[in-house]
């Protein structure tokens, strides 16, 4: 990866943390809570329920490529400060964990991103293990702030990008939500709003007309990037 000299320093930052969870025996974990739920960045030897404090789920990011275009920028999620956010832990291979994390980090942090990666300390029935997560700064310039029901219509009714429409990403992380019975009282507002005008009826929502590869839990980037894992 040809990364700014600011970002090459967090990812070398990141895998010497990641070489001291490894020594530890925590590994190399994400806490997925978005589209890592339903299209992982890899394939997880475990996943399991977590719940992160200080932290909250919010479709503030603006995405100007993948869910829109620089014309319509579209929406998608990220971790706020505040608040709590349950998801899960997907654990990487111990053999693989620093090639999993440069594979992970092309997926998140193309170019340098716009996240702000950070270990958070993640919440199981097994106890509290550090977990890689990917925040945003509310003074960052893609953070959109609050918006109107209006303004956030016009967003989920054009905005479209190169992986598919803001609506879409929205529905798709309901429905997973909704299998791994994860009540977020955002996103099922967001999704009736969307549904009490028009732009999606309550068998979508359920995911009955998605395509065939995320009915069954499948996705064509996600083996993409395992490819790439199995390459190195």
């Amino acid at each position: 990866m040809d990364l700014p000299p600011d970002a090459a320093t967090c990812l070398s930052r990141i895998h010497d943390d990641l070489e001291t969870h490894l020594r530890r025996g925590h590994g190399l974990q994400v806490f997925a809570y978005a589209s890592l739920l339903w299209r992982p960045a890899f394939a997880p030897v475990e996943c399991i329920a977590a719940r992160v404090h200080g932290w909250h789920r919010a479709l503030r990011m603006r995405s100007r490529v993948n869910r829109g275009t620089p014309e319509q920028p579209g929406l998608v999620f990220a971790l706020l400060a505040g608040g709590s956010c349950r998801g899960e832990l997907h654990r990487a291979a111990d053999a693989r964990a620093h090639a999993t994390l440069d594979a992970l980090w092309e997926r998140e942090m193309p170019g340098g991103g716009v996240y702000q990666p950070r270990w958070l300390d993640c919440r199981t029935v097994r106890g509290t293990t550090p977990a890689l997560a990917f925040t945003l700064r509310t003074d960052h310039p893609s953070h959109a702030g609050p918006l109107e029901d209006a303004q956030m219509l016009q967003i989920l009714r054009a905005a479209r990008g190169r992986y598919g429409s803001t609506l879409d990403y929205l529905l798709r992380t309901a429905v997973r939500l909704d299998e791994l019975g994860i009540r977020d009282a955002a996103v099922s507002r967001l999704v009736a709003l969307a549904e009490g005008h028009g732009l999606t009826d309550r068998g979508r929502r359920l995911g009955r007309d998605q395509p065939g590869e995320i009915v069954a839990g499948v996705d064509v980037d996600q083996h993409a990037g395992v490819a790439r894992l199995d390459r190195r």
